[in-house]
């Protein structure tokens, strides 16, 4: 019997450890795309996920308040730095599995599936490259706490794929595009080619993610006559904790159909006028 997407989904999201995860999600991944080039793709089906994604016993994870903050310039400073990053695309991992697995009660095109099965696949990829970096310190993931707050958004979207959208590509994803660049320039100083390397590939890819967030956020906005922007405002103010934090990577956000008009009115600054 072939198993289905959701299925497949259920069994990422299941399983605890990272590199046994990303492993997992690379296969199934492949599998999914295979079945898509032969033109019989692989059933939907419907599996409930859980609603806390399986996490292996290190790293603990505290409150952010409590994480130790070091300072970047030091050797320790970027190992923390690299290992905070890991921890976002281990959940990364799971937050595109679950949006696979969790919306299947909402009739979407197959090219939505595409799109998630695509960028959990690479963010298994950006997880393996940091821990192999890790890795070549010395050091790995779990070696150090992480933020326990990473998964709040998928809890408080639970029920709303357009809340999921807005909150997890469209603001979590693109923040990532506004700090990746100062992370490289760190790397850049410590002539750190692996980690250099591994930051390049994560950065081009996650326009990609944070563009998919925004088509199908503006798809179910056709869908049900509703304005892009105004509704992007009503469901952050809704579920996303807190104001947006300038500087924003502006030409990376436009790249990936994110408008200053749709961010610069959430943050904590006042917007330049051509944001308003």
């Amino acid at each position: 019997m072939t198993k289905t997407l959701s299925k497949m989904a259920v069994e990422v999201l299941t399983t605890a450890d990272g590199r046994a995860k990303t492993a997992l999600s690379h296969q199934h991944a492949a599998a999914w795309f295979a079945s898509r080039e032969a033109g019989t793709p692989i059933p939907l089906g419907n599996s409930a996920p859980p609603l806390r994604p399986s996490r292996p016993e290190k790293p603990e994870q505290l409150d952010p308040r409590n994480v130790p903050r070091r300072r970047p310039g030091s050797e320790q400073g970027r190992l923390a730095m690299l290992h905070a990053v890991g921890h976002i695309e281990l959940n990364a991992v799971d937050l595109h599995w679950d949006i696979i697995a969790r919306f299947t009660d909402v009739d979407m095109p197959l090219g939505f599936y595409d799109d998630w099965v695509k960028s959990a696949d690479e963010e298994s990829k950006h997880f393996n490259l940091i821990c192999d970096s890790l890795e070549a310190k010395d050091s790995f993931y779990g070696a150090m706490p992480a933020h326990a707050g990473m998964w709040r958004a998928a809890e408080d979207t639970a029920d709303d794929l357009m809340g999921r959208l807005a909150v997890v590509p469209m603001v979590l994803e693109a923040r990532g595009l506004d700090v990746t660049p100062g992370m490289i320039k760190i790397f850049q100083q410590a002539k750190d080619q692996q980690t250099l390397d591994a930051l390049e590939i994560i950065y081009a890819e996650e326009v990609g993610h944070v563009a998919y967030g925004s088509k199908w956020f503006n798809f179910l906005c056709g869908r049900h006559a509703l304005d892009p922007k105004q509704t992007f405002h009503d469901l952050v103010q809704k579920y996303f904790h807190g104001a947006l934090k300038p500087p924003f990577n502006e030409e990376k956000r436009a790249d990936a159909g994110l408008p200053p008009d749709f961010y610069w009115p959430l943050s904590d600054q006042e917007p330049p006028a051509y944001a308003r």
